[in-house]
């Protein structure tokens, strides 16, 4: 049977067809889906699915499950693998009983990540297998793949699908057949899932040797080809730019040779070879990093062969962003030196830009808001990974730093140490709290910070599709369990000052933001109200009364939010608006009400 399915779609039926029996993951774009789809049909197929608490635990448990027999899988996005690089460096040398499945999909762009970074790099420093799909279709077979040479090599094993493959759509072949692991479910206590410094040693000898039999294994993967054509120049491509690649020749009406890699790490050598034997000059196309072109340069230095390499070195295929077919136009027609009307075209694409903002009655602006009212002008709003992100937009100017998940409190307390006369306010979501906030408020309050932190508890993980966390008292799959209490949690860290508000009583909000800042020490505010985007049915919303209106624009200028505009002089709020009513607590004039129930 075929269906259209997004690429963690495919994903995720793949591992079902596989017999995957146990997933974990945390939600992060472009990965989310995989685990989304597998937590809906976990029940009907007898799969075991959770939203773990960050992405190291989310691979300890499948490790975990994995050391059983079970076939195991873990989603993630690029960045979220800093966070799981520590079990995963050691599981490296470990090994695996059941087969083990990392689907770490990365962004280029980057469109909602704060980096670039290149899964295929990382397999190559963890010295594991690394699969690298083109399309839905094949990131499905990979995955079924990807469980067998876990098994056969006693490794986990990468699948970077990036993110048009994860969200582009194709018509898939999908079944209900399921292929069980042939090894039995059992765990056996053994002194090699001990890992001392003696046994380490072993097993890197282990590791090393099993680089050359993964190779093998990868000269006759039918995810590597050879795509026959014409003349001197031949394409090494991977990935999503492989279908970027046949586009582009088909546009230019080409055909030249094209060796497709689906296993960059480790490179297929013969295959390669093969490839390069015939051709004076080879262009490597790949997205962000040159994970196949170093190992090109390097394969034909070993064999004393000269085809002049094109590629990222010498600056003809970007290293940053996306490729897209337009582009890869343009780097043929460089090499070939040919013009056409497409190429032009390339250069002079320009999209329209589209800042993103927060949306309207989001409980976030309100509570920037708040704090930025009750804070001094030179306070320091320190940030963290979520939609909240968009704090740092004006007018609102309430995120001044973002590096990684949970970071927020921890440079907070470290700016605090260096601007003791300034107050520092760190942001951060209930499931960023969750995922690494704990750790640096212990640590804060520990050593005796002086910051508040504000919790952004707006009842879901909102950015990534809503999904659940240990806040709430639903599971991935939609189990009853218990909900854990910011505030009580806060409290169990050592805080002494803890207060939990509503940010759309702006008044209340207001009060408690000072009386936060004036306490000396590690102070948490908690600003619980549900995501906007979570209230289902009717709604209340605002309207102008244009006879009390002064025309101040004081709502449009002060909140950015996107229902109020200005209609020449006169502000006027949309259909769009949500009756979070901050507007009306701060207009002067008092002129914004109630219109009623609109939908």
């Amino acid at each position: 049977m075929k269906k259209l399915l997004m690429g963690n779609e495919a994903i995720a039926y793949g591992a079902m067809e596989a017999g995957v029996q146990v997933v974990t993951g945390y939600p992060g774009t472009p990965s989310s889906e995989v685990l989304m789809t597998l937590a809906q049909m976990a029940k009907e197929k007898g799969i075991y699915a959770e939203w773990s608490v960050n992405e190291k635990v989310a691979l300890e448990v499948a490790a975990g499950a994995a050391y059983s027999g079970a076939r195991a899988m873990v989603t993630m996005k690029q960045v979220g693998l800093n966070v799981a690089s520590d079990p995963l460096m050691t599981l490296a040398y470990i090994g695996v009983k059941g087969g083990l499945v990392l689907v770490v999909a990365d962004d280029p762009g980057p469109h909602s990540s704060q980096n670039e970074q290149d899964t295929r790099f990382f397999a190559r420093f963890a010295k594991l297998p690394v699969l690298d799909p083109s399309d839905p279709r094949e990131a499905k077979e990979m995955v079924k793949a990807a469980f067998e040479l876990s098994e056969q090599l006693g490794l986990p094993v990468i699948l970077r699908p990036t993110t048009r493959t994860c969200h582009g759509c194709q018509e898939v072949e999908v079944t209900e057949e399921i292929s069980r692991s042939i090894i039995p479910i059992g765990f056996e206590k053994n002194p090699k899932w001990v890992i001392v410094p003696n046994l380490a040693a072993k097993q890197h000898i282990w590791l090393n040797q099993q680089q050359e039999v993964m190779r093998k294994i990868f000269e006759d993967s039918s995810f590597n080809t050879i795509i026959p054509g014409s003349g001197s120049l031949g394409i090494i491509t991977g990935g999503v730019s492989y279908r970027y690649v046949r586009e582009a020749l088909e546009a230019l009406g080409l055909e030249l040779p094209v060796c497709k890699i689906g296993t960059p790490h480790p490179m297929p050598t013969n295959k390669v070879l093969e490839f390069i034997e015939p051709l004076d000059q080879v262009l490597v196309i790949e997205e962000q990093e040159p994970v196949l072109e170093d190992q090109i340069i390097k394969l034909i230095l070993q064999q004393n062969k000269f085809p002049h390499v094109r590629g990222k070195h010498d600056r003809l295929v970007p290293r940053e962003g996306e490729l897209n077919v337009n582009k890869v136009v343009a780097i043929l027609s460089q090499v070939l030196e040919i013009s056409t009307a497409q190429t032009k075209e390339a250069g002079s694409l320009q999209l329209p830009i589209r800042p993103p903002v927060l949306c309207a009655g989001c409980p976030h602006r309100a509570s920037f808001y708040a704090f930025k009212q009750a804070a001094d002008k030179e306070a320091i709003f320190t940030g963290d990974i979520g939609c909240y992100t968009l704090g740092n937009m004006a007018p609102l100017d309430a995120v001044d730093t973002c590096l990684c998940m949970g970071a927020g409190i921890s440079l907070g307390a470290g700016l605090q140490r260096a601007e003791k006369q300034r107050e520092v306010i760190a942001f951060i979501g209930d499931s960023t709290f969750f995922h690494s906030g704990i750790t640096g408020l212990i640590n804060a309050v520990h050593n005796n910070s002086n910051i508040t932190v504000v919790v952004l508890d707006n009842r879901t993980t909102a950015m990534t599709g809503h999904q659940s966390h240990p806040g709430l008292n639903r599971t991935a799959t939609g189990d009853s369990t218990i909900a854990l209490n910011i505030v009580e949690l806060a409290k169990a860290c050592g805080v002494r000052y803890i207060k939990e508000v509503d940010p759309y009583d702006y008044v209340a909000a207001v009060e408690v933001a000072r009386e936060a800042l004036k306490f000396e020490g590690v102070s948490v505010v908690v600003m619980k109200r549900e995501c906007i985007a979570l209230i289902k049915g009717n709604r209340k919303s605002m309207v102008i009364d244009e006879e009390k209106c002064i025309g101040c624009g004081f709502c449009v200028e002060e909140l950015g939010c996107p229902a109020i505009s200005r209609r020449g002089e006169t502000p006027v709020i949309e259909e769009t608006c949500n009756g979070c009513n901050l507007c009306g607590q701060i207009c002067p004039a008092e002129a914004i009400v109630e219109r009623g129930v609109v939908r």
